[in-house]
């Protein structure tokens, strides 16, 4: 497999109030915020338009189980169906079915240390 993972796709975390934490981020830090959080824009090595999502999730949220960690991070892949696969052969615990959306493909993973991982192939022209 040529490559696995080729950047960060997303930083997402609990908070007890998301939208506190986003209010203060974009008046203290200058973030653009919206419901979902933030997206950064970035341009990759072949200058196609990329984006990396940061997003806090309320503290009853159950998206990053199994974990019980208090934060959750999201790479971004080249080609997720080959990735799980070898994931999968290399004892990797995998998590769920792949969903797809007009904004890309999405699995997880846990990492050695039980942290669900979200591994996303981008459409990142979805975004624009």
């Amino acid at each position: 497999m040529k490559k696995r993972v080729t950047g960060i796709g997303g930083l997402f975390f609990k908070t007890k109030d998301p939208n506190a934490t986003k209010d203060w981020y974009k008046k203290h830090l200058g973030f653009n915020t919206d419901d979902y959080g933030c997206t950064f824009w970035w341009k990759d090595e072949a200058g196609n338009k990329c984006s990396t999502q940061w997003s806090p999730f309320p503290e009853d949220t159950k998206y990053y189980e199994p974990s019980k960690k208090d934060f959750m991070f999201n790479y971004r892949v080249e080609n997720l169906h080959e990735l799980l696969k070898v994931l999968k052969e290399e004892g990797v615990t995998v998590v769920g079915d792949i969903e797809e959306y007009e904004y890309g493909k999405f699995g997880y993973i846990l990492d050695n240390d039980g942290n669900k991982i979200e591994l996303w192939e981008p459409i990142d022209k979805a975004f624009l």
